[in-house]
């Protein structure tokens, strides 16, 4: 996300690096790269205004202008207008006085709203809650399904009726049995179109006055930009949001909807989806988004991947194997399989202060292929050769490059990297392996 805007931000900054103190005319400039760079991510215009206006007036101050790091100076001012145009501080669910409080889903066909619903679900129940999903799309085909499936692989409960049933009449049937299973929230998927017309904001005020909602949230497309703020501002006028989730934010280079929606519609944004897994949805901080923008990275957020993904117990079972050298490619394909977990590689690269732009490197997908060739590589070995892999020979080689569809020497350069991996874990003292691993617990 944001990669193109990163991008060019980036290369506005290293201009002004290069010189050794900062002119009206070198701000003039940089001002006009940035106010490229935003149009071009599609950014609604009159923030873009808004934004290098206010970012021009705090940059030429005396203080800045003269201070002995003038491009940091304008890095920070950048950082914390961008925070501001994103909603400031984080803004949470806010439940209702008594239990269950009910969230509504809205928004329009194809933005992800039953898949969302799942997901909120899961960010509840991990959140200490007691959620109850509710089918009351009854138009489009097949969401009622989905959402049963979704909730049973999530352990979750659905509430569902037939699709002709209406769904006003659905959701008060749904709030008594959420009180009958002591739920304290409840999650409803409501009915979307193709586009905005009278008949669906009717229905959505119909289905809002019956559940009485603490949260009315809008899920959009992040990928439709401009169109998206303005789905925005229809659904806040005519039904009255309190929220905004963005999906499909993993697939906008551009970020434009992201940096407009909020000033435009003064609708926070609450969470954003960053991919089709169920657990693929953060809690939105507009602090640590201008960081990613900002090439900043997000360790908070990387962090807080890591507790929700690794096992204490798994942690310290690898500090006492890099403290006694015991560590063998069983322990490797382990590891593997906890960084697919957390998300894809250039997702991780982007939370690493200094790494965005690694990631940008990659070739698409690249990174997934390799994690897939390197565990179909160790899943063919037997479990000796796991442990042992010094006994593995010509003849077990080519076996193995069969087994998992690649060459005897992708089999090599695997091994070879393995080696100088277990070279680097003895060479590390136990005080080394416990700070290695410190972020895991």
């Amino acid at each position: 996300m944001f990669e193109l805007l990163s991008e060019k931000i980036g290369n506005v900054f290293k201009k002004l690096s290069g010189k050794g103190g900062l002119t009206e005319k070198d701000v003039d400039e940089a001002m006009r790269q940035v106010r490229l760079a935003l149009l071009e991510a599609d950014v609604n215009l009159k923030v873009v205004k808004e934004f290098t206006t206010r970012v021009r007036e705090r940059v030429l101050t005396s203080q800045v202008m003269q201070s002995l790091t003038p491009t940091q100076q304008v890095v920070k001012i950048v950082h914390e207008e961008l925070t501001t145009i994103l909603g400031g501080g984080q803004s949470t669910l806010a439940p209702a006085g008594h239990p269950p409080s009910v969230l509504m889903l809205v928004g329009l066909q194809g933005s992800g709203k039953t898949t969302t619903a799942a997901k909120l679900g899961l960010h509840l129940r991990r959140s200490g809650q007691r959620p109850l999903l509710v089918a009351a799309d009854t138009r489009r085909p097949a969401a009622i399904e989905q959402l049963v499936v979704l909730g049973k692989q999530l352990d979750i409960p659905v509430y569902a009726e037939d699709q002709k049933a209406a769904p006003a009449s659905i959701c008060g049937h749904a709030i008594e049995r959420a009180s009958e299973l002591a739920a304290s929230w409840i999650v409803v998927d409501t009915q979307g179109r193709l586009h905005i017309d009278e008949a669906l904001m009717k229905e959505l005020v119909e289905v809002k006055k019956v559940l009485q909602p603490s949260e009315v949230l809008l899920v959009v497309d992040a990928m439709t930009g401009q169109e998206a703020v303005r789905v925005a501002e229809e659904f806040n006028t005519k039904v009255g949001l309190t929220g905004l989730i963005l999906t499909k934010m993993d697939g906008d280079a551009r970020g434009g909807a992201a940096l407009s929606i909020r000033s435009v519609t003064g609708v926070p944004i609450k969470f954003i989806g960053t991919g089709e897994k169920v657990d693929a949805l953060e809690p939105f901080y507009p602090e640590r988004m201008s960081s990613r923008i900002l090439g900043m990275g997000d360790m908070l957020t990387l962090i807080e991947k890591v507790e929700k993904t690794v096992d204490e117990k798994w942690a310290k079972d690898m500090e006492k194997k890099l403290r006694t050298a015991t560590f063998d490619l069983e322990d490797f394909l382990d590891q593997l399989q906890q960084v697919k977990k957390m998300g894809s590689l250039t997702q991780l690269l982007d939370m690493v202060p200094g790494m965005s732009s690694l990631s940008r490197r990659l070739p698409e997908g690249m990174d997934e292929k390799k994690l897939k060739k390197i565990e179909a590589i160790v899943l063919s070995m037997t479990k000796e050769e796991r442990q042992r892999p010094e006994i593995i020979d010509g003849s077990r080689r080519r076996r193995i490059a069969k087994g998992s569809g690649t060459m005897p020497q992708d089999v090599n350069q695997l091994l070879n990297q393995f080696r100088q991996v277990q070279k680097m874990m003895k060479q590390l003292d136990s005080n080394k392996a416990r700070r290695l691993l410190s972020s895991f617990k």
